[in-house]
């Protein structure tokens, strides 16, 4: 089984009780989601390589480390996970985006793909897909067949970022892609009868773009 995390490093705790409060305006909940997304970079890039480089300082030459080259893409699911990419590509600058779009059928609840467009050569980065809500977890086992069977990245070179999740929501996506690394921020008590997170932070993508 890949590694599962919370982040509860105390600045991302305290960010996160910010965007959870039902009166946080739309300007601060996205504000605050880009700024946790930076925060949680440390944390998802802590295992990259390194490899010793030689450089020359205002003194002498030295050997140092940088990332080895390791080719990184970020890919958010639309439209939600948009408000994570900012934060984490302040942090990597050089990372290709990606992107799917998916949506959820309030009915069936599964997950309805509606795009796809991603770097030519995805199948040879590590890649970061992010969403801030893993509730029922079909959003993301979808997006993760995408691209493990689609676009044949291998699991090991996946990580799963989001904000806040539901047990459930772990419990499936472990299971349909065991060897995916997951990283949240908070881990909540249980989904409710329509499928949200309780305590939760209501719809990610309609408080970040201010559309309910």
């Amino acid at each position: 089984m890949a590694k599962f995390e919370v982040v509860n490093h105390p600045l991302i705790q305290h960010k996160l009780t910010i965007i959870r409060d039902k009166d946080c305006s739309t300007k601060v909940f996205r504000e605050v989601t880009n700024e946790i997304g930076m925060l949680m970079a440390y944390e998802i890039t802590r295992d990259l390589p390194l490899e010793d480089i030689e450089i020359e300082t205002p003194i002498m030459k030295t050997t140092q480390k940088q990332i080895a080259g390791k080719k990184l893409a970020i890919v958010p699911i639309l439209r939600a996970g948009l408000g994570m990419v900012d934060g984490i590509m302040d942090m990597i600058p050089a990372a290709r985006v990606g992107h799917i779009g998916m949506y959820r059928d309030p009915d069936t609840l599964e997950a309805i793909e509606y795009f796809a467009k991603f770097p030519q050569d995805i199948h040879e980065r590590r890649v970061f897909v992010v969403d801030p809500m893993l509730a029922t977890g079909v959003s993301a086992i979808t997006a993760l067949n995408q691209l493990t069977t689609k676009y044949n990245v291998k699991e090991e070179n996946i990580t799963f970022v989001c904000l806040v999740a539901a047990p459930e929501g772990i419990k499936a996506l472990q299971e349909a892609h065991p060897n995916v690394d997951i990283y949240t921020a908070a881990l909540d008590e249980k989904l409710n009868e329509h499928g949200y997170i309780i305590p939760g932070l209501g719809d990610a993508g309609d408080r970040i773009f201010g559309t309910k």
